[in-house]
């Protein structure tokens, strides 16, 4: 409740993210933010989590995989449900189904920074006259900021 005066947005967004994961059934939402550590690079390029729903055999997990790529993943569903039952530490996956869909755009990668050339001989930073990790410091920001522009 915000009683009428201004609060952080972070504490609204952390309850707003965590009743949307409980929608979709993941109380603990790290099998969402670390599916690519959990089934590695190949699957979380095919598949992502959208569901998960407890039963009284076991949990289901609902996975979104790309066009075509359900077959694929069908023949190895018992040791996806193993690595993620031992990421989770219990047997909380009994099942998995797959809903064939368009995956959500993960964000692009970062650009590889270029690398930083030698710095001219005219640049202020070569001449500093001060302490000598304040002017390795200097040199460094001189060669960065040269390698971003």
């Amino acid at each position: 409740m915000r009683h009428n005066r201004p609060t952080v947005v972070g504490a609204d967004a952390r309850f707003t993210g965590a009743a949307a994961f409980a929608r979709a059934g993941f109380s603990d939402p790290t099998l969402v933010l670390r599916w690519r550590e959990i089934a590695g690079p190949e699957v979380a390029r095919l598949a992502q989590p959208l569901k998960l729903a407890d039963g009284p055999s076991g949990g289901t997990l609902t996975l979104r995989a790309a066009p075509g790529a359900a077959l694929f993943l069908a023949h190895d569903k018992r040791a996806l449900c193993e690595r993620i039952n031992a990421y989770l530490g219990r047997a909380a996956i009994t099942q998995i189904k797959f809903s064939q869909g368009a995956l959500l755009a993960r964000p692009p990668a970062p650009k590889p920074a270029k690398p930083a050339g030698p710095l001219p001989p005219a640049d202020p930073s070569l001449h500093y006259q001060g302490p000598e990790g304040l002017a390795k410091a200097l040199q460094a920001l001189a060669r960065r900021r040269r390698a971003s522009s």
